[in-house]
């Protein structure tokens, strides 16, 4: 694909390792050393940039344009599309709205969603089905709406394509995961804005969590904020590397692989007074109704799996779907006490959002 804002980079510049996923589709590069250093990434850190995806450059940019725009467009023409009104959980979210870990967030930001009809969902049926519905979008902006998926799209393409380099690099067929990744995954795009923090308060732009779906992908602007927690307690910074993505390990992937790959614990840092950063993670999720089954690595990978870093009892080894609705119950309590008061009376979600 012609017009990507690649280039190429020094891996001495990176905090975190930086794959080059072009290597995965060239006949000419070293497959086995490409699939070790993917293997490496996901198992000991479970974080990496990602080079040589083919993303066109009117799509990185165009996307952290119109966030501009949406974000400098009224209180009220924003909130013409808040959360609020969506069952779905979608729309515009006012800063401190959402909450990561009990404590309220800061960031403003917009949830988008496959765009789907509402389905009717009759009593006995999963309550997460509810999940499944329409997008909500601004009218005052709506080249919003055509720029979002047509990003969604591409991030989508490289989503699957790291996705099924990691089923390679363990061991298993190159297309191990489609069956749990077809037209109505349960995929979700976040277009986030941090305000500067104020002196007097916290630093919290996102709380520390982990991803529950399989992989997230981030665009992130040239300010930087994102921190990622090492083994041994600390936080190194996912520095901002123009033209790459910044790609995490899902839970889902970790319970998949029986702990080989690592979903670690991550958070956003608010930038300094008068600074305003911005960026658009997209998450990997199956099919709302996909089952996680640990697949059969291979001897020698099997040997260092760490085991699965959750409770066996989580439903996070039951259904996705029952997962992402806890999730999303978490994040955003008046959403859910709107829409989801007959299902908060039969679950007691505690917790990091994710």
């Amino acid at each position: 694909m012609t017009g990507s804002s690649d280039r190429t980079l020094d891996k001495a510049d990176a905090a975190l390792p930086l794959i080059d996923i072009s290597k995965f589709r060239n006949p000419t590069a070293d497959r086995e050393a490409f699939l070790a250093e993917l293997r490496h990434a996901a198992h000991e850190i479970g974080f990496f940039y990602v080079v040589g995806h083919g993303v066109p450059t009117h799509l990185m940019t165009g996307i952290v344009d119109v966030a501009r725009r949406f974000f400098a467009l009224p209180l009220a023409q924003r909130l013409e599309i808040e959360n609020i009104n969506s069952p779905q959980f979608r729309g515009y979210t006012r800063v401190g709205t959402e909450h990561t870990g009990g404590s309220p967030d800061r960031r403003e930001q917009i949830d988008i969603g496959p765009e789907r009809q509402a389905l009717r969902v009759a009593a006995g049926e999963p309550a997460w089905l509810r999940l499944i519905g329409p997008n909500q979008w601004p009218s005052a902006l709506p080249e919003l709406r055509e720029m979002t998926l047509a990003w969604q799209a591409e991030a989508l393409r490289v989503s699957r394509e790291v996705l099924r380099a990691l089923a390679v690099s363990l061991g298993q067929a190159e297309d191990y995961f489609d069956t749990w990744f077809d037209s109505e995954a349960s995929t979700h795009v976040k277009i986030i804005r941090y305000p500067g923090r104020e002196t007097d308060q916290a630093d919290q732009g996102v709380g520390a969590h982990k991803d529950y779906g399989y992989l997230a992908l981030l665009q992130q602007d040239e300010i930087g904020g994102l921190q990622v927690q090492t083994q041994d307690g600390g936080w190194i910074d996912a520095t901002p590397i123009p033209g790459s993505f910044v790609f995490n390990i899902g839970e889902m992937l970790e319970i998949a692989t029986q702990g080989y790959l690592t979903a670690t614990r991550h958070r956003v840092v608010s930038p300094p007074p008068g600074v305003e950063r911005f960026s658009v993670p997209f998450f990997l999720g199956p099919r709302l109704d996909a089952v996680v089954e640990p697949l059969t690595l291979p001897p020698e990978l099997a040997a260092v799996a760490r085991g699965v870093s959750n409770d066996q009892d989580n439903p996070l080894l039951a259904a996705f779907g029952e997962n992402a609705l806890l999730g999303w119950l978490r994040s955003h309590p008046a959403v859910a006490q709107r829409w989801w008061a007959d299902v908060l009376t039969e679950t007691h979600p505690t917790g990091a959002a994710t």
